[in-house]
Formats: structure tokens, sequence, C-alpha cells
């Protein structure tokens, strides 16, 4: 997270009724301050808002989260001066998130943003200096949305359209064999991120990559190895490391507060059939446009097995395992990134998954109940990932540790254990309630736009797609660029660099493997293997 001037972080504390008031009459006059005179019952809540306060106080300085910061404004970029031209490859549904954290907008957007009041953050943005210069998709109507967005001249930040022509590239090969392309965002199906990111490091482009990594082990090696050796600016995906909460939370880890922590477990609940990954269909139950003629189908396919052209795979591709790893790869890869990125726990010594297709019988291959152990001996650890998509009750992304446990979502909660050490003695007094959350951080009181999929309601739950700066919504997306961007021009390293890349890649590949072989499975960390 970019920082710049700091204020206190809002940390809001339980509250309970003292047993005795030791309230002097100094405070109990200052908190009646202001108040109509309410006769005994005035006297006994400005006791109570008193006494409450001062044991929010005290609980804030014994737990060391007096000085907890939150960022005020956004670190401007430096060195903006020439122009970045990007290209974009794959032009769906994630595309146009990211165009429009690059600082694009589609004309329906722009009126419907203007209409409900959105735009106002979204202008506030930071001119990247970045124009879309290239777009490639297989699919004509695709395309042509991403030219429309491209040739729109509204640009956050005060800025202005540089009024460069914009191209559309048959194929990948021949935006990245084009000279005037500077760097590449990749937002196509999941079996085509390492290949083309490999092919674009190669041609020396900068690459920004949606999730999931890699589809297999040879993909995730070759990428790995090509990035390490080129010099471009590689960022993955993932943008929690962005959020004002995700920094909290990291001090929270780095002040020890949780104790020893042995178990972590995050979680996954859909209950719809778009959330289910069947989305072939609009909502009046007509299927969605596409055809052999207006896509192409052999290129889509790519390396994958050649199949005949289906509306369900092309626009459902994340239930088959041909083209991705099912829940594994569309939402646990989250859930890795933000564990790793707060804990660094790396590739883990063991994986066991398990579930079934328990509900949604149809011709997926994806489970839709699933279970995922890894284990963490070196660590003294384990991760659990649980998922279903036929309920959906929440039940977040938690960090136990002896002393403490913490939920990280678009909020925090921490909350001691009735058994904790560290905790006793305030515990023992009266100070701290292990049945109440002692201490709880939101900073994203801020309206978030457009939240209708069933994805979009998932990522905002888990603090995903906005953050809260200074009062004002900011897109987690458009940071996460800015700072892939930064370390294009400046230098530097990417939050979701290819070190962390790797990581998640072995880590999604154990669990996958795991699940369709049956059997536990182990990294096998001098061989470089998964046995």
């Amino acid at each position: 997270m970019e920082k710049g001037k700091e204020q206190p972080a809002k940390v809001e504390m339980q509250n309970e009724e003292p047993q005795k008031s030791t309230i002097k009459r100094r405070t109990i006059l200052k908190a009646m301050a202001g108040l109509p005179v309410l006769g005994a019952f005035g006297l006994e809540l400005s006791r109570k808002m008193a006494y409450d306060q001062e044991k929010s106080n005290r609980i804030i300085k014994e737990l060391g989260l007096e000085n907890i910061q939150s960022p005020t404004v956004i670190k401007s970029s430096s060195n903006k001066k020439d122009l970045l031209r990007i290209g974009i490859i794959g032009y769906g549904n994630r595309a146009v998130t990211l165009v429009n954290g690059l600082g694009y907008l589609h004309p329906d957007d722009e009126k419907r943003r203007k209409a409900n009041g959105s735009i106002k953050d979204w202008l506030a943005q930071e001119n990247l200096n970045a124009e879309i210069t290239g777009i490639c998709d297989v699919f004509d109507l695709h395309a042509e949305n991403g030219l429309v967005t491209a040739r729109n001249p509204i640009r956050p930040g005060g800025g202005t359209s540089a009024n460069l022509p914009v191209k559309r590239y048959r194929s990948y090969q021949e935006m990245l064999d084009d000279k005037d392309i500077d760097a590449v965002m990749i937002a196509t199906p999941d079996h085509h991120h390492a290949p083309i990111s490999t092919a674009a490091a190669k041609a020396g482009k900068h690459v920004y990559c949606e999730k999931s990594v890699a589809h297999s082990e040879e993909q995730l090696f070759e990428l790995y190895h090509t990035i390490k050796e080129s010099k471009i600016a590689y960022q993955l995906g993932h943008q929690i490391p962005q959020s004002v909460i995700f920094e909290q939370a990291k001090e929270i880890i780095r002040k020890n507060l949780l104790g020893k922590i042995s178990l972590v477990e995050t979680t996954t609940n859909r209950n719809s059939a778009e959330g289910a990954w069947i989305r072939n269909l609009d909502s009046k139950g007509n299927p969605k446009p596409g055809d052999e003629k207006s896509i192409d189908w052999a290129q889509w396919l790519g390396h994958a097995p050649k199949v005949p052209f289906s509306l369900d795979r092309y626009y459902n591709w994340t239930k088959f395992f041909d083209y991705d790893l099912g829940l594994i790869g569309q939402l646990f890869t989250h859930e890795f990134d933000a564990i790793n990125q707060l804990l660094r726990i790396g590739i883990p010594k063991s994986a066991v998954s398990s579930g079934g297709i328990y509900y949604w019988k149809d011709n997926r291959d994806m489970a839709d109940v699933l279970q995922c152990a890894f284990e963490y001996p070196d660590r003294e650890l384990t991760l659990l990932y649980s998922a279903t998509l036929a309920n959906s009750r929440s039940r977040g992304r938690v960090f136990m540790g002896h002393d403490a446990t913490m939920e990280l979502g678009s909020t925090i909660t921490l909350t001691a254990d009735a058994d904790s050490t560290r905790y006793k003695k305030q515990i023992a007094s009266g100070l701290i309630n292990p049945s109440t959350p002692m201490a709880s951080f939101n900073p994203n009181s801020g309206k978030v736009d457009a939240i209708t999929s069933a994805t979009q309601k998932y990522y905002a739950s888990r603090g995903l797609i906005n953050t809260t700066i200074n009062g004002r919504s900011v897109d987690l997306a458009y940071l996460h660029i800015k700072e892939w961007i930064d370390c294009i021009r400046n230098g530097g390293t990417t939050s979701a660099n290819i070190e962390r890349a790797f990581e998640e890649g072995v880590t999604c590949l154990m669990a996958h493997k795991s699940y369709v072989e049956k059997r536990r499975v182990e990294w096998d960390h001098v061989n470089k293997k998964i046995v």
C-alpha cells in the first residue's frame, strides 16, 4: 500500500457494564457536556459512556493499537513522462474491471456511473499515463467492446486521451510481435495464462496476469524461469495487499497479538447457478451470443483437447478441468494469496483434497463441495480450505492463535481466547471479555459500485474490490495496476511477484492433483516436484 500522510486508524473496542464505578467527578461532567438534562438516567448513561471510553483506551493501549496507521492520501506516481502502451489479451468481464482500474470506461459504464454518482471516485484516480493501443479477443463482440472502451476519451485525474490508434489483434502472437506494445494485461481463461505470460516475457513485454498462475507443473516451471531470466515487471492479479484493512492485519500479525498461530481456516460459500459458473444463459434464460462464425474456437482451445464448438464450454469453462482447476483455481487462489502475503507460509509439505459433485448435477468436472488440508510441519501450522456451492452462509477467513483469533475480510475482528496466556490477567479482571471481540477495524465505509454478480459479491465480502482512504472508496484493481506500472517505470518488486506466484501455483496444483488422483501428495523441495 502506498503511504502518504497518515493518521491513526479507527479501532472499535468492546463495551461492558462495570461492576463498580471508578469514574472521577470531572470525567462524568465532561461526558455529560452538551447532553440534555435527563436526571438519574442521564447520570447513569454518562457514567457508562465515560467508563466505556476509559476501558476502550486501556485496551487499545495494552494491545499497542494506538499507533496503527491508515493512509489518508495515495502516493502519486513518479516518472510518468513516458507514455506506456498496453495491449489487453482476453476481453471478458474481468478485463472490464482491469481497464476501469487502468483509467478507461465503456460509454455505457460512464453513463451508469454518472447516474449513480460513483464516477466521482473513479475520476479521482490518478491518470497513469498508460494508453490501451491493442485489443485481442477471439470473440468479435468482446473485441468490439474493448475497442469502444479504449476509444472513449474520458480519463481520471483530469487527464486526456493521447488519441493513439487502437488496433484489434487476431492472435496474441500478433500482438506480442508488435514493437509498439510495451506491456500486456492477460484476462483469458486460465489454461492460457502461463503460455501467454511466458511468450510475452520472452518478447520483452511487461506482464499483468489474472490468476490462477498455471494449469500444469510444466507451464509453471517454464513461466517461473522465463520471468526470473527476464527484465520485465510481472504482477499476478491479486489485489488484496493494496487494501487498508490488509495493511492493518499485517500490523496485528507483526505485533504478535494472536500468539502462536497453528491453524488457519478459509472458506467459500455460494448458492446460485451464476455462483456455480453456469453462465451461458442471460437473465431471461436465453442463450448468450456467440457462434463458430464470431468465435475463433481453435484459438480459444489452444493447447487444450480438441472438442466441437460449445457455448457451454465457452461461457462455463471454469467447470472443466481442461481449462481450469475449479474452485482451487478460481477462489482458493485469492485465499492463499491473502494468507501467504500475511504469514509467508510458502509451499506446503503436503496436501489432501476431498469432495465431489453433490448438488449441481450437470456435465461439470469441478467439485461443488471441496475440502483441502495443507500441512506446514516446519511452521507447525495447518491451512484448511472448505467450499460449497450449495449454501450461502458466510464462514469467513480465520487466523487462530493461542492468544486470540482474527477474522479478516472487508473488516477485521480480533477476539481473545478464553485460555490465552497473554490476556489471562485482563480476562480475569474483566477488562477483556473472550466472548466478544476486543477490537474491530472497519475502514470500508465508502460505497462499492456495481456489485451485481456472485463473484463480485463474494470478492467484496473478502475485501478484494475496494478500500477506503480518507473517506473515499478506492478501487483495489487500480492500486494493484498502479503498483505494477510504477515498477515498470521505476524498478522495484511487485506485491504479487513471480516468487509469490510460484508458491501459489505449486500449492494449487498440489491440491488439484490430490483431488483428481484421490490421494495425499507432497512437495519434494529438493527435486522441485510434486510427488
